[in-house]
């Protein structure tokens, strides 16, 4: 003898697979949400980056690329808020690495800024010392063409009278030796011996 079994008459066949594909669906859909948690780590860190681009002035040396990293930070918040955290930690990781990159932009112009700053008042300084240099001896040459000729030589003052002493007896120190108009003819010996020979 064959028992044939009938499925129960109380529910139909459809709605049984309805059942367990909508059950099967809503276990996967909370599975999903499991596995993702929040990204508020990469929020924070975009957060702590982008506050330090505009302490570095990015605004104003790096706005196109500030622009940017605000931008995704804030698509990033808009994915929070629809709780879809692997959007809104790609987003954040994104506005980081823009905001990165704006605060090293920033950082590098003021860096350059300064030392044009630098250069320029290295360049008025070295102007100002040529331009003394060129005035003082503008004004030594002034002064030696005032001079008579005399004064305008750059000789040893002679010393003071009272330096001198006493002046030297005759026939004691040196004596000039004239010198003979036609060099053929000898000078004349004097009878005194000024060499220092003994």
């Amino acid at each position: 003898m064959v028992h044939i079994f009938s499925p129960p008459s109380g529910r139909p066949k459809g709605v049984r697979t309805a059942v367990s594909t909508l059950t099967l669906a809503m276990t996967l859909a909370l599975a999903g949400c499991a596995t993702t948690p929040p990204p508020d780590g990469a929020m924070n860190l975009a957060q702590v980056q982008l506050q330090a681009a505009r302490d570095a002035d990015a605004a104003d040396y790096a706005p196109v690329d500030l622009g940017f990293a605000q931008n995704k930070f804030q698509q990033a918040q808009g994915a929070m808020a629809k709780r879809d955290y692997d959007q809104a930690a790609l987003l954040a990781d994104e506005a980081r690495a823009d905001a990165e990159l704006a605060r090293a932009k920033a950082r590098l112009a003021a860096a350059r800024a300064q030392i044009q700053k630098k250069t320029s008042a290295n360049e008025q300084l070295r102007e100002q010392i040529e331009q003394t240099l060129s005035d003082q001896q503008q004004q030594s040459q002034s002064q030696a063409a005032g001079l008579p000729a005399q004064q305008q030589t750059m000789d040893m003052p002679a010393p003071p009278s009272s330096a001198l002493g006493e002046p030297i007896p005759q026939g004691q120190g040196f004596e000039t030796i004239p010198q003979s108009p036609n060099p053929a003819q000898p000078v004349p010996q004097s009878n005194t011996d000024q060499g220092g020979h003994l």
